[in-house]
């Protein structure tokens, strides 16, 4: 293992699945890793193989569809979680299976109800079982910041002696400091027995708005592997974010002296896929990939930045994978420059998306005058194929006032079959809604509901966001279009087509 090489655990279809209101399906998960892969991540957590039949065939999908990178399930120190965890990395070029048990001991007394001597057992009969079925195991003491030092060295030691090769150290609710941060590594690194034979990692929670600083200070303290989510997207106040991360190192190498092997230049492009499957867009003022990351209003800025970049800017939009204007595309376009514009925009896209995207891309050209590169994101940010065409959208009117009920009448196709349906409500929107739930007779309930401009001008694309609940399922949808009831519209539709497929359930 080089000294200098910090390796990237990517756990965004896990521990990023667990971002309040986000549920991904099983080919969200697997175009999700293949593209973490081109991204150039080392190890992909692909889910929690005995958490349910959804997050165990996730796992079983992504390790068949990867070439390079591990697949890793996370597993309990219980023998159930580390079998069901082979059984689904198994299929893998390179599996891995990570278990954990909690360590500290508000932890030991109030959750697993459980004495420091059992949950030594534990982990050692735990790892020498995922150590019998899979050749890379690795042992993670979960809340390892509030854990006492002294035991928290047995509890190392004993999951290297039990096999482990990968020991990695969670600030599992946010609670450390930098420094202390750093010490806790540098004492695991100077007082456990075998540290020096296996790769010590470090999985950070950024609850005090510190995961990407103390993950850093790891980094200079000794830690060679770093778990990160894309976004920074996790459980309460999210993970440490794998592009502040790696960028990190990139921009300061002269500091850390590391590197990782990740491909910069596809860091924009796993953002706005992410950010379109799980419907949670970054806020604009997020480092690296914010909409406003390379933005400058102020004067004195803008005169600097004019003059040279560096003056305001640490770092290239370019290494990021973003990219200028380069031509307009309109009405007359052809097939080669929207390939040419989708390709310099980082998509890839067999013929067969790219037939469906060049009728939507020309559809959207004969509405708007001009289309920009981030019309043409939108086009594209959630992905061709992923939502079953079940019902399909063919037209609908609307009409409205400020001072009558709103009116809505829609035309869907099914099978070859055309339902027409008006419905009346508050609002174009709920109005049209409606007409859609009387058409499949499954009366939606709407947990979320996010609208956006996703370019510029008057004739700017409406880019709507839902997540639809029916009985005890949730599914999301997305539309888009220069109107922002048919967006609305086709991101019901969307969400509607999840919930009724046989293929998500």
């Amino acid at each position: 293992m080089a000294t200098n090489r910090i390796y990237i655990l990517d756990t965004t279809l896990r521990d990023g699945e667990q971002t309040p209101g986000v549920n991904l399906n099983v080919p969200e998960k697997v175009n999700i890793a293949q593209q973490l892969e081109i991204l150039g991540v080392d190890i992909i957590e692909a889910g929690f193989a005995n958490a349910s039949e959804g997050d165990f065939q996730a796992v079983v999908d992504v390790a068949r569809a990867l070439k390079t990178a591990a697949t890793c399930s996370l597993a309990r120190c219980n023998e159930a979680d580390v079998k069901a965890a082979h059984q689904a990395v198994r299929f893998a070029k390179k599996p891995r299976i990570h278990t954990f048990i909690a360590t500290s001991d508000i932890h030991m007394q109030y959750k697993l109800k459980m004495s420091p001597e059992t949950v030594l057992q534990r982990i050692e009969n735990s790892v020498k079982l995922a150590c019998t079925v899979c050749d890379e195991v690795q042992f993670s003491p979960e809340d390892a910041s509030r854990t006492d030092k002294d035991f928290l060295r047995r509890v190392l030691e004993t999951a290297i002696e039990a096999g482990a090769k990968i020991v990695n150290l969670p600030d599992t609710v946010g609670y450390s400091t930098v420094r202390e941060f750093g010490a806790l590594i540098k004492y695991i690194k100077e007082n456990v027995n075998g540290i020096d034979d296996v790769v010590l990692g470090v999985h950070c929670h950024d609850d005090l708005g510190l995961a990407v600083a103390n993950s850093l200070e790891a980094v200079l303290q000794g830690a060679r592997q770093v778990e990160c989510t894309v976004n920074g997207m996790g459980e309460r106040a999210g993970n440490a974010a794998l592009e502040e991360i790696v960028m990190g190192l990139y921009v300061r190498k002269d500091y850390y002296g590391c590197e990782t092997g990740i491909n910069t230049k596809e860091i924009h492009r796993t953002s706005k896929m992410v950010a379109g499957y799980t419907n949670a867009e970054p806020s604009p003022g997020k480092a690296i990939i914010g909409a406003n990351a390379f933005l400058h209003e102020s004067g004195i800025h803008q005169h600097g930045v004019l003059n040279n970049r560096a003056t305001y800017e640490v770092m290239k939009a370019e290494d990021l994978g973003m990219v200028g204007q380069g031509m307009v595309l309109g009405k007359l376009s052809g097939k080669h420059a929207f390939i040419d514009r989708a390709e310099a925009l980082g998509y890839r896209l067999d013929k067969e998306e790219l037939d469906i995207a060049f009728i939507k891309f020309k559809d959207l050209a004969d509405r708007k005058r001009l289309v920009t590169d981030r019309d043409i994101e939108a086009l594209l940010g959630g992905e061709i194929s992923e939502v079953p065409e079940i019902y399909h959208l063919v037209s609908f009117q609307a009409y409205t006032s400020n001072v009558l009920k709103a009116t809505a009448t829609l035309t869907m196709m099914r099978e070859g079959v055309a339902y027409t349906e008006t419905a009346v409500g508050n609002g174009a929107i709920d109005a049209a809604l409606l007409a859609v739930d009387k058409i499949s007779g499954m009366e939606l309930e709407l947990l979320k509901y996010r609208v956006k401009a996703a370019s510029e001008g008057r004739d700017a694309i409406a880019e709507v966001n839902m997540r639809v609940g029916y009985d005890d399922r949730v599914a999301s949808g997305r539309g888009i279009s220069p109107d922002v009831v048919e967006a609305s519209v086709l991101s019901y539709i969307a969400g509607l087509n999840r919930l009724i497929s046989d293929q998500y359930f």
